[in-house]
């Protein structure tokens, strides 16, 4: 299903082309990366997933889930990964998909770090920065609501493997299709967890000041962006969300630092949550973003289509992700662009099985 040409959106510049590094875009309107556990076992995509993401074409650009990029850092039961060939094969089926309703989609690389637990990864203990457990939530499982245990710190020799990881998850990525990468380094897990001080109490090379604790993050989009070039590269950062425990003394020093300093990497975008899930942290990070980083950003969390179009209008943003929405209503630049109502998500099936809230939210014109 695609955009009428013969009507003027309600949102014309939500809805004009954008070429975001050398990806091109046909509207700004972008799907969030959406962890929705469907896959089935050993973390491979499967067909459903492909219908799914291929009901979602219409728009700029699609962000798929947070994707495993090595064995053993799942902090989700049934999120996918890409570092096997069966997984590769599986999210070619995706990619082909997609790409068939003439929508372009990028793979959002993640290692949960502390965020993983024993019991998903065949009792191999998770790794952080520090020796700090997440205490402000429990892990779901089938047998019930369990504790996040402490991680394991990482020494620096330990270090070159997670970037070499990443490295060749990128590699994989490339090989199932996609049209970029995300590095994800945001919402408490490993990269997030080096950048802020409440989760990284370390004292070396990769602890302390700003630029040690960016340093993991910084070396893995060396190594991504050596595979892909830096122009099919996206990041993602929530400097103030405090889910999984995080916490910064000083966020906006850090979004300050970091931004400016990824000025030097010329990647296809930044991609910004500009809230925190619980309200812990209310600084304004995504000012501090637009007034020191020089390319792309992508706005995230709470956005509207009246919103979007101010913020793109007035140059603030370059495009903006829509999650819950986007969620629940496959069409969703349609029904933006029509003025239509807005299908209601239901939290209850975010994480079910089965096609259930997945790939049953009816369309506009059902």
């Amino acid at each position: 299903m695609g955009l009428s040409l013969d009507k003027q959106p309600l949102y014309p510049h939500l809805f004009s082309p954008l070429k975001l590094g050398s990806i091109e875009l046909r509207n700004r309107i972008i799907m969030a990366p959406l962890t929705r556990a469907r896959t089935e076992v050993d973390h491979i995509p499967t067909d459903l997933m492909a219908e799914y993401y291929a009901q979602r074409a219409s728009g700029g650009l699609i962000i798929a889930e947070a994707t495993m990029a090595m064995p053993n850092c799942s902090a989700f039961a049934k999120e996918p990964g890409i570092y096997s060939d069966a997984q590769i094969a599986g999210w070619k089926k995706v990619t082909d998909a997609v790409h068939a309703k003439g929508g372009r989609i990028v793979l959002q690389i993640w290692h949960g770090g502390r965020a993983c637990h024993p019991y998903l990864n065949d009792g191999k203990e998770p790794v952080a920065p520090s020796a700090i457990a997440i205490t402000n939530s429990k892990l779901h499982t089938p047998d019930g609501e369990i504790d996040y245990t402490v991680p394991h710190a990482l020494t620096e020799d330990e270090i070159p493997a997670i970037i070499q990881g990443f490295k060749q998850a990128a590699i994989n990525a490339k090989a199932a299709g996609f049209d970029g990468i995300e590095v994800h380094g945001a919402n408490g897990y490993l990269l997030d967890q080096f950048l802020r001080d409440g989760s990284n109490q370390r004292t070396d090379n990769y602890g302390g000041s700003i630029e040690n604790r960016a340093r993991l993050l910084l070396d893995v989009l060396t190594a991504v962006c050596d595979v892909w070039g830096s122009e099919y590269v996206g990041l993602r950062i929530s400097p103030i969300n405090s889910f999984n425990s995080m916490i910064d003394s000083d966020p906006v020093a850090l979004t300050q630092w970091l931004s400016e300093k990824l000025n030097e990497f010329n990647l296809a975008y930044l991609h910004v949550m500009r809230s925190d899930f619980f309200g812990v942290q209310t600084e304004d990070v995504l000012s501090a973003c637009q007034q020191n980083y020089k390319g792309n950003i992508i706005g995230n969390m709470g956005y509207d289509a009246v919103e979007a179009e101010a913020a793109i209008t007035k140059g603030d943003l370059a495009a903006v992700a829509f999650g819950v929405s986007y969620l629940a209503n496959p069409d969703l630049p349609e029904r933006l662009q029509a003025g239509a109502e807005l299908n209601t998500a239901n939290p209850d099936t975010f994480y079910t099985s089965g096609v259930e809230g997945y790939t049953d939210y009816p369309f506009m014109n059902d």
